[in-house]
């Protein structure tokens, strides 16, 4: 089956793919809420459900390595009859935490779906936990697909990392960065401004010890580069009165310098850099970069970066030959880079990836006798490339200097193969416990 194509010119909403019965594709470097919480230093995961709940995220933990780190209490069809779910929990937490080797600080306790649709006392669970365990610091996460429609899960676990934070006197020349999975680069003009102004900049990516993650609540400012992290900002700001500034992870030039102009002025800062010279820079690696790939086909997907759209917007704008986006949905932060793509490339190819038709593509079967270049894994995979930039979730790429990055990872997909089919399967890439 061929795949299923939208011309730009031809969307006429932001969803490319309106819902319905979903097709999940074999990349699946993506991050789930299994993975995000294991950001927390020394954290011990605790899921309560069903056998076919659990079966998804032991094999997450067993896969990056964290089943050490990970616990679960299986509810069995006679415990919903002949037990209190409350005490059923409390129980089974207990006898978890009183087998380890050694009590974490921090526990994480899911619960699933049927946890609600009983109306469990969670309070009572959690103020009876904290009773026995006085020195430990219980999250409640959740795992509650049915209730994906109202928060979405990714949101509300990116807002749940930073739960156990409590507060404190703030440090007004310390600043959190919130709500990555990929610490950014020291390289970046983020940092570089941030420190000349001698600003010390925490981030759960970098936190090595637990007491290192709760000295975020002295931060006096937080930082956030993805939608999904909003949740968690509000959150701090009226848990802990920490203000919030959005500085989006973009690419298009404009915008970048919109970023560090917003900073600058929010933060009043004395030293400034060199903006003119960053942005000369990023512009002779463009043109290095396009001279080496020269008219070379090239896909992005949304899973390399939120801002699949401005990416897109920024190689066209470089002359690189971008044919292709997939993805399923477009945020509205992005119309603006759409609506350029409309006027100036209409023919640009969108396509959805998790349509149930998709699963009908087998293009790992098909032999690829042109060379293209894929953005991100799901892209790779559609295109049965193996010339392809690893890339999720913008990893370590910011502002100018990460273009400058980006354009090495290209340069590199260009020059060299990857081991598409093996390196896509691996879950949540770059989390090791």
């Amino acid at each position: 089956m061929n795949e299923i194509i939208i011309k730009a010119k031809d969307l006429d909403k932001n969803e490319v793919f309106s819902g319905g019965v979903e097709y999940s594709s074999p990349a699946r470097g993506k991050w789930t809420i299994a993975h995000l919480s294991m950001l927390i230093p020394h954290s011990h995961q605790i899921y309560i459900g069903a056998i076919c709940c659990l079966r998804g995220v032991v094999l997450s933990a067993a896969e990056f390595n964290g089943l050490d780190r990970y616990s679960m209490i299986h509810i069995k069809d006679f415990d919903m009859v002949d037990t209190s779910m409350e005490g059923f929990i409390i129980d089974g937490v207990t006898d978890i935490l009183s087998n380890l080797k050694e009590i974490p600080p921090c526990v994480l306790l899911y619960t699933t779906c049927i946890h609600h649709f009983v109306a469990c006392d969670m309070n009572l669970v959690f103020r009876t936990l904290r009773e026995r365990f006085p020195k430990v610091d219980f999250v409640d996460c959740y795992m509650t697909p049915t209730m994906r429609k109202k928060v979405a899960p990714d949101d509300l676990m990116r807002s749940q990392l930073y739960a156990a934070l409590e507060v404190k006197e703030k440090n007004p020349k310390q600043i959190n960065i919130i709500g990555n999975c990929y610490a950014k680069s020291h390289g970046s003009e983020l940092y570089t401004l941030l420190e000349k102004n001698g600003y010390t900049i925490k981030d759960i990516c970098t936190c090595k010890t637990y007491q290192e993650y709760k000295s975020m609540a002295e931060s006096s400012l937080n930082l956030y580069m993805l939608p999904q992290a909003t949740l968690a900002v509000q959150k701090l700001e009226k848990r802990l009165n920490q203000k919030s500034i959005y500085i989006p992870q973009v690419y298009t030039f404009d915008k970048i310098e919109q970023n560090l102009t917003l900073l600058s002025s929010s933060l009043n800062l004395a030293e400034s850099i060199d903006i003119e010279s960053l942005k000369q820079k990023a512009k002779d690696k463009i043109e290095q970069t396009k001279k080496i790939l020269s008219d070379v086909p090239i896909a992005i997907d949304y899973t390399a970066t939120n801002k699949h759209v401005n990416l897109a917007r920024l190689l066209l704008e470089n002359n690189f030959n971008v044919f292709r986006i997939y993805t399923d949905v477009i945020h509205p932060e992005e119309n603006d880079d759409l609506n350029w793509i409309k006027n100036n490339y209409p023919d640009l190819e969108f396509s959805p990836t998790i349509d149930y038709r998709c699963r009908f593509i087998n293009s790992l079967s098909r032999k690829s006798t042109d060379k293209k270049i894929a953005i991100g894994q799901k892209a790779a995979y559609f295109l049965n490339t193996e010339h392809f930039v690893n890339l999720i979730e913008d990893s370590e790429l910011s502002g100018f200097d990460g273009i400058c990055r980006l354009c090495d990872l290209l340069i590199d997909a260009f020059n060299n193969k990857k081991d598409m089919r093996n390196l896509i399967q691996v879950k949540a890439w770059g989390c090791e416990a």
